[in-house]
């Protein structure tokens, strides 16, 4: 696993510590769902808009086969 180190102001800091004191959990246990969240958010938006435009082309592409 790797790790990666971020500067963030000291009131961001208290804010997650807060948030993760909140929920019972670590900061980095925090960090790490957040960024995983993230990264699905971020498959599933190019999936929904990936399927959009292929049906809305649908009918192009069964001309072009």
């Amino acid at each position: 696993m790797a790790s990666i180190t971020i500067d963030i102001p000291d009131n961001q800091l208290q804010k997650l510590q807060e948030l993760a004191k909140l929920h019972g959990i670590s900061l980095e246990a925090l960090l790490s769902a957040s960024i995983e969240e993230w990264l699905s958010e971020q498959k599933s938006d190019f999936n929904e808009a990936a399927n959009y435009v292929l049906k809305k082309n649908a009918e192009l592409y069964r001309r072009l086969a």
